[in-house]
């Protein structure tokens, strides 16, 4: 490690202690006593307030109020974090001025020449979402659900919700809070039916915080859901164009298991409720979408009436 990395190293190490010693540094780093003092009188002459402890056993005590040196970041990555803003400005995630300002932060710290390069970067770096003609251009359907913020703030304190939508009310335990196809969607236990709920956040009136009167274990509703699982009757194996097409759109629950290091084939496995219409239609069209490259492996007899019929009614009819 170098030096100058390693007092940076030091100096973080400190900062989180009331109280260290010089062997404690010794063997923590593994420098010699010497390296170790002269580490300490150089952080001592760049401002980090230490007041030393005499005695055969005296170390320093670390005095209120002390901060950390600013953090320096390598031009690359600096590029790295301009990027990681750029890519998700337009994606509708949460503290969208948050991220604004700290962006207009990181710029303050840099030099003109290490500006200009990311001012070339965001004229020429175009992502999903982005006006071409103003990259600049925030549009109103970028902006995240106002109702957003005040969930992520709840569910930090507490897992149990109480979720108001144009039905109705529901309590449910928060399993998770994820971003698909440019919505944000609550994966939740409801705790009244004791089954396994998907909320859109965009349909979201009013979340609180639910009162329970009692602790509920996380263990013991995962192993709810677990027994609930229907067994698995639709299997396929997709080829690479089929992989291509599932990237471009596919159901909520379906995931693929990937067979090879290079992500060319895949494996599909997941469960079809044949009595529900809308998602039999679904899985139709989009079985239909996929195209020739894919092998199946099940399926259920009705899929399979519905593809033929599907088919059937896209197909012109023969002259006679």
């Amino acid at each position: 490690m170098k030096k100058v990395e390693r007092i940076n190293v030091i100096m973080r190490y400190i900062n989180n202690r009331s109280h260290f010693t010089i062997s404690e540094i010794m063997r923590e780093f593994n420098i010699s006593r010497a390296t170790a003092i002269r580490d300490i009188r150089e952080i001592e002459a760049m401002g980090m307030p230490l007041d030393a402890e005499v005695g055969r056993a005296g170390g320093y005590f670390v005095m209120n109020n002390s901060i950390l040196p600013n953090v320096r970041f390598t031009d690359n990555e600096i590029k790295a974090l301009f990027i990681a803003f750029m890519a998700t400005r337009n994606q509708q995630l949460p503290y969208l001025k948050s991220r604004q300002s700290l962006a207009e932060k990181l710029l303050g710290l840099l030099s003109e020449t290490q500006q200009d390069d990311l001012v070339l970067l965001n004229q020429i770096l175009l992502f999903e979402g982005t006006n071409p003609n103003n990259p600049d251009l925030l549009e109103l359907s970028d902006l995240p659900h106002p109702i957003l913020e005040k969930l992520i703030q709840i569910i930090l304190l507490d897992s149990c919700l109480q979720l108001t939508v144009k039905e109705g009310q529901y309590t449910i335990y928060l399993l998770h809070l994820y971003h698909e196809k440019g919505l944000w969607f609550i994966e939740g236990f409801d705790l009244k039916e004791e089954k396994r709920r998907i909320f859109s956040v965009d349909k979201l009136i009013d979340v609180e915080p639910a009162s329970m009167k009692k602790q509920l274990n996380k263990k013991k509703i995962l192993e709810k859901l677990s027994k609930q699982e229907e067994e698995i009757n639709l299997i396929l194996e997709l080829g690479p164009r089929a992989i291509a097409q599932f990237k471009k759109y596919h159901p909520l629950k379906f995931s693929l298991t990937y067979t090879n290091p290079f992500q060319t084939t895949a494996m599909l496995e997941t469960y079809i409720d044949i009595n529900n219409t809308d998602e039999l239609e679904e899985l139709t069209n989009w079985l239909l979408f996929l195209g020739k490259d894919i092998t199946i492996k099940e399926v259920p007899q009705a899929v399979l009436t519905s593809l033929r019929e599907t088919f059937h009614r896209g197909c012109p009819k023969s002259r006679a």
